[in-house]
């Protein structure tokens, strides 16, 4: 199946066609690490999970002013960023060198390189895409003590745990497990610190009992559970999005289509209405639009094959903001859906 040139999904036409946008979840760092080219167009950029969606240079192009890249680290992983589970510090190390990804972007950006102006975009003033750092997985925080080492460079939000669980939480492959006295620990300091907890890889229990505690939370990355078959922990409950949105938070559309519509065929993708019935779930069970935003983890171990039919790249993502509008969003509602949800969160209006 092919895969449309990024520099062909302009919007060109639509209303839409230079709405900015807030990704909320983004995994820039593990791309790099892995050997992808991250200033280069996606058709060169090679790497992992190809034809891909994500490289710095096409966030510009889609107009995503913001996000949240990630700091990923998997327990007992294959590639870049794995590492024995339980070794804190091994999965120390492999963060500091996401962050230092992030770093140099940081650095390129501040100096005013490889922004869209010397990308020629047109239309466009933006430069490089702003990005704040989600840890996704505690495991590379030694200590409860170190957090503050991590939030003096960059890191705004957390989620405790990936899939397979960490040091501090379960993840939503260890059903039944919650948190440790670590992570309540861990909890109480982000607190006090005014760091971001993020419930998309718990555990039911961990996500549960991490609700019966202070703090904002967030879903950087999750879909409905109840539009999934009920039981798969990776997404969120009703009660969960009910919670988020009574703290203010916001839950991320994530894109992976699998993740839309687990019963898809082989060589089959998901659709743009596929997605859009996700946010309007939350929408439903909130009663407003203002806790729904996208969190697409485009390239997230996934190639752009694996997206909504007709979302090759952050330069598609103006489809989504016309099927809204197609079904009856304002131009109000859609804007806080692109960017106004989470750039309200985060302090960036």
């Amino acid at each position: 199946m092919a895969v449309r040139s990024a520099m062909d999904n302009t919007g060109k036409g639509s209303k839409f066609e230079y709405l900015k946008w807030f990704d909320a979840h983004l995994d820039l760092a593990y791309l790099a690490e892995c050997e992808r080219d991250m200033d280069a167009p996606i058709e060169r950029c090679g790497g992992p999970d190809l034809p891909a969606a994500v490289t710095l240079r096409s966030l510009c192009e889609g107009r995503v002013a913001a996000c949240l890249g990630t700091i990923f680290t998997e327990a007992d992983g294959s590639d870049a960023v794995g590492y024995p589970a339980g070794n804190a510090e091994a999965a120390h190390a492999c963060g500091v060198r996401q962050l230092g990804w992030y770093r140099r972007w940081w650095a390129d950006r501040k100096a005013g390189r490889k922004g869209s102006r010397d990308r020629g975009i047109e239309g466009s003033s933006e430069e490089q895409t702003r990005i704040l750092i989600l840890m996704e997985c505690a495991d590379p925080i030694r200590s409860v003590s170190e957090l503050d080492w991590w939030v003096e460079r960059g890191v705004v939000a957390i989620g405790l745990a990936w899939a397979r669980g960490s040091r501090f939480a379960g993840g939503n492959l260890n059903s039944g497990v919650g948190l440790n006295a670590d992570g309540r620990s861990l909890l109480a300091r982000m607190e006090e610190s005014g760091v971001v907890h993020d419930l998309a890889h718990l555990s039911q229990r961990a996500t549960e009992e991490s609700l019966a505690l202070p703090g904002r939370v967030i879903a950087s990355h999750s879909n409905c559970r109840a539009l999934l078959g009920g039981e798969n922990e990776r997404h969120v409950t009703d009660e969960t999005i009910r919670a988020i949105a009574g703290r203010g938070g916001v839950i991320g559309l994530n894109l992976f289509g699998k993740f839309l519509r687990p019963e898809m065929k082989p060589g089959e993708r998901a659709t743009i209405d596929d997605a859009v019935r996700h946010v309007e779930h939350v929408v439903q069970q909130v009663g407003h639009t203002r806790s729904v935003g996208l969190g697409s983890d485009m390239d997230g171990g996934l190639s752009a094959l694996m997206l909504p039919d007709e979302i090759d790249s952050p330069g598609d993502l103006w489809r989504l903001a016309e099927a809204l509008s197609a079904r009856g969003w304002s131009n109000t509602d859609v804007e806080l859906f692109a960017w106004g949800n989470w750039a309200r969160f985060w302090g960036l209006t």
